[in-house]
């Protein structure tokens, strides 16, 4: 049996202003994973900063930090077996249009960066988001 694990995911602005976030918890729900923590909020730039904060210096992130503090997002905690490996494999690609059908940018998505979700990419991260975006559960 997989190990339990934590991961972070954030469904972004777009996934929030379409209407998706209930056919998105669905999917993670219907994997088996439990949603430990939900919060729906508006992010300002500095947070969008300490968040993506490995990307700042990237010449792509002031349109990434504009998009994801442009509405509202859900943050939420999700807890399973291989919790981390199972929602990147939900999510699919972060490219929208090479995500297969079937996945969750795949069938929603077809943009690079309004891919409807953000999840942590190993344990290391999903630890530091967590306690970011929910201290109290860290």
């Amino acid at each position: 049996m997989s190990q339990w694990e934590k991961t972070l995911v954030v469904i972004k602005p777009d996934g929030v202003r379409r209407g998706l976030v209930g056919q998105v918890l669905g999917r993670y729900e219907s994997k088996g994973l439990a949603i430990e923590a939900l919060s729906l909020r508006r992010l300002d730039g500095a947070f969008a900063d300490r968040h993506y904060a490995e990307h700042v210096q990237q010449e792509w992130y002031p349109p990434l930090r504009e998009f994801i503090t442009s509405g509202p997002v859900v943050a939420l905690i999700l807890a399973g077996p291989a919790a981390i490996e199972v929602v990147r494999a939900l999510n699919g690609p972060t490219n929208g249009i090479a995500a297969p059908p079937g996945s969750i940018r795949g069938d929603f998505s077809s943009s690079n960066r309004e891919n409807i979700v953000h999840a942590s990419d190993s344990p290391e991260s999903a630890a530091r988001e967590i306690a970011l975006w929910f201290p109290e559960h860290a």
